[in-house]
């Protein structure tokens, strides 16, 4: 790609594709994010987003949409068009059969299946095509799909509210609320783009949370932590009609008193999943074969600590409010990692900090 070869519509034509492909934000697991518009001349005549896995990708969507006007017309994509068979034929085969003169990628698929296959395919057939516009963007956007590609796992996402001091709660427990709405706002909206939301026991027995999206989109798989299941009759992440939970707990400690709660939460939908060691890490595989790309943890700093040792989290969003509680006892949102040193410490990597209200988040990498 030359910088003379690609033009500002060009760009803006690709931020057209992601803003597509987020339509389907949490729903395409293990299917990436992918949106695709057709342009004859300066005009759009077609555009389309991947819905779910098992439905055709977004290139088909478009080409439907422009018939016999991607004759001759340049398709935007944010992601390399496939060139194998899967659930669904390869795209780049139907761009070529559609005529389309010009193909300008956002990125290069990771899957080995592709992985330049598709690129390679369309100029075989004479097809122009320009990778690489607005790439940073579509990496972002597809980051999760790419960390289970290189890495065969899930993508975790640890997210917390603390204030000033670090606090996650006051001594006694109480926590809301640490952040202003419209930091809630954003955490919904973030739980809506994931397919799994974790939080340990002591959430369930403390906050009584429902965990979903509140409307803000997709709801996610609702998903708890507990070895003793000394788990209250009555949590809201028992109501399945309103999304789906499942209980990861560890054989051989479920004492005789929790029957009923088994009894009760399974006739209410609730899964229940006993392995052998229950560790983040256990969970996250078993989360990875459910077909999983990303999953938030808005857990406790206990259980955050685990997952951060045993490589769960790749990725920490901290919403910080400008509050001071204090309190030696009240709790931080990580708790013990073994560090002793402050050279030990945990650096982020590629950090981004945003005001949200009247609080801050900060982003970065593991």
């Amino acid at each position: 790609m030359t910088a003379s070869s690609v033009s500002e519509f060009d760009r803006q034509i690709m931020q057209r594709c992601l803003e597509l492909a987020k339509r389907a934000l949490g729903q395409t697991a293990p299917n990436p994010l992918v949106g695709s518009v057709i342009v004859q001349g300066d005009r759009i005549v077609g555009e389309g987003f991947h819905p779910y896995a098992g439905q055709p990708h977004a290139e088909v969507f478009a080409l439907r949409a422009a018939g016999e006007q991607a004759q001759g017309a340049t398709l935007y994509v944010n992601l390399e068009p496939c060139s194998h068979y899967g659930r669904t034929p390869p795209c780049a085969n139907a761009l070529i059969e559609a005529g389309v003169a010009r193909v300008v990628v956002g990125m290069i698929d990771p899957n080995p299946q592709v992985a330049g296959k598709g690129i390679e395919r369309l100029r075989q057939a004479g097809i122009e095509v320009e990778v690489g516009v607005e790439e940073a963007a579509c990496q972002t956007l597809n980051e999760a799909f790419v960390y289970r590609i290189l890495h065969q796992r899930s993508f975790g996402i640890l997210k917390y509210a603390m204030t000033l001091d670090g606090k996650i709660a006051a001594t006694t427990g109480h926590s809301a609320w640490v952040t202003t709405p419209e930091a809630r706002i954003r955490v919904h909206q973030l739980r809506s783009g994931c397919d799994a939301v974790v939080v340990g026991g002591n959430t369930v027995r403390r906050d009584n949370p429902l965990l979903t999206a509140h409307g803000q989109g997709h709801n996610p798989l609702r998903v708890v932590m507990s070895r003793s299941l000394d788990l209250p009759l009555d949590a809201q992440l028992w109501r399945t009609e309103v999304a789906p939970t499942v209980i990861f707990t560890e054989q051989g400690v479920k004492p005789e008193f929790q029957k009923q709660l088994i009894t009760q939460i399974i006739e209410q939908g609730v899964e229940v999943i006993e392995l052998s060691v229950l560790t983040p890490a256990q969970v996250m595989a078993n989360l990875y074969d459910r077909g999983f790309l990303s999953v938030f943890w808005e857990c406790g700093g206990t259980l955050a600590a685990k997952a951060i040792a045993d490589g769960s989290i790749q990725k920490v969003l901290a919403f910080i409010a400008p509050k001071i509680i204090g309190g030696t006892t009240a709790p931080s949102p990580v708790g013990d990692l073994g560090l002793t040193q402050m050279t030990q410490a945990l650096a982020l990597s590629q950090v981004k900090w945003e005001a949200i209200g009247g609080d801050l988040l900060v982003e970065g990498y593991l």
